[in-house]
């Protein structure tokens, strides 16, 4: 059971009203209260995941959220991104979340961080957290999180997503196995398709997320048996759930330090080996609204920045969408565009596929 300090920890008379049926239920009581209010629980994207397990752990009473994203909310998330609303379209993610989670528990503290994990900053942002979820699509991400977890030490609640199936667990929780024991090796790059290049049925997210946030209860209430060293596999379209055994690999390599996931995960060799359509200039200019303008509806830009005063170059690992196809704007941020803030850049825009037709 983690250690949680639930001695300095009180409630208000609003907090117990809001509470009672937590309180009065066999196995959690006021001191489990008090431990869900004495947590600190970090979340890692708020997306199709993110968006259910973060209402939930709110409402359930979990005394400070961590955040880390840095997308904004694009119409095409709606359908499954349900702590995200219209109003907020165009808008950073991290904030829209916040806006919602104090809307139904403004006793909540919520900690946002604007940015791109990586591996130069992953252990300052995982190190004051109790427990991490994992709501990220992406490989590289993955990996990064567990390895983080490892080094620290702490629980990984893990959930994936595709098409109709979903995937849950728990990693490194009470000498279990981690994540490199599920997968060794990450799959070639391209091969399992992100939800805007192949879709999701919008309700699975919804069933996957809320199983990521009852094992990250349990596992700050110290109850019930944990999906520790069980993959819980989900397949919506025949309503089925079954379960697959993992146990730790004695064989795999040591986590000792965190490394380049991009790399590891073979993206870079990837993006070198695919046919690049021509350059062309475009002149960008910064705003407030996090836009950037370019002239292809549906696709995807990797920046490369330059000032037409000294020409200097400085590349981006953004990828940016354009939201609809007859929309001129694509969405950025600031934390990964190194260009930003200045006037009359002039970028590259280097092609890198056609995003599926709506």
């Amino acid at each position: 059971m983690l250690n949680l300090d639930i001695d300095s920890t009180e409630f208000s008379q609003e907090e117990y009203e809001r509470y009672s049926r937590h309180m009065i239920l066999p196995g959690i009581g006021v001191d489990g209260q008090k431990r869900l209010k004495a947590a600190k629980v970090l979340c890692v994207g708020t997306g199709g995941l993110g968006s259910p397990l973060l209402l939930y752990l709110a409402a359930a009473g979990i005394g400070r959220l961590g955040i880390v994203d840095f997308d904004v909310v694009d119409a095409s998330n709606l359908h499954r991104q349900v702590i995200h609303s219209t109003s907020w379209v165009g808008k950073p993610k991290i904030e829209s979340a916040k806006h919602r989670i104090l809307e139904i528990n403004p006793h909540c503290q919520v900690d946002l961080y604007e940015t791109q994990l990586r591996s130069d900053n992953a252990l300052d942002i995982l190190a004051p957290y109790d427990v991490v979820v994992d709501g990220t699509d992406n490989f590289p991400t993955r990996y990064l999180v567990n390895d983080a977890c490892v080094l620290l030490n702490k629980p990984n609640v893990y959930g994936s997503i595709f098409h109709f199936e979903g995937q849950a667990t728990v990693f490194n929780y009470e000498g279990g196995p981690n994540y490199r024991d599920l997968y060794p090796e990450p799959p070639p790059p391209g091969m399992v398709p992100s939800c805007a290049e192949g879709g999701v049925f919008g309700v699975l997210p919804g069933v996957i997320g809320v199983i990521q946030a009852t094992e990250t209860l349990k596992i700050l209430l110290g109850k019930g048996q944990t999906l520790s060293g069980r993959l819980l596999v989900y397949d919506a379209l025949n309503m089925k759930f079954r379960e697959l055994k993992l146990r730790p690999n004695p064989q795999r390599p040591v986590i000792d330090k965190l490394i380049d996931y991009e790399q590891f995960c073979g993206i870079p060799q990837a993006e070198a080996q695919r046919p690049q359509r021509k350059r062309k200039f475009r002149k960008w200019t910064c705003t407030n609204s996090k836009r950037l303008s370019i002239a292809k509806p549906r696709a995807i830009w990797w920046w490369t920045c330059a000032t037409p005063a000294n020409g200097k170059s400085v590349a981006s690992p953004t990828r940016c969408w354009c939201p609809s196809p007859t929309s001129k704007t694509a969405t950025g941020h600031p934390a990964s565009l190194p260009c930003w803030g200045t006037k009359s850049w002039w970028c590259t825009a280097k092609w890198a596929g056609d995003r599926p037709k709506p």
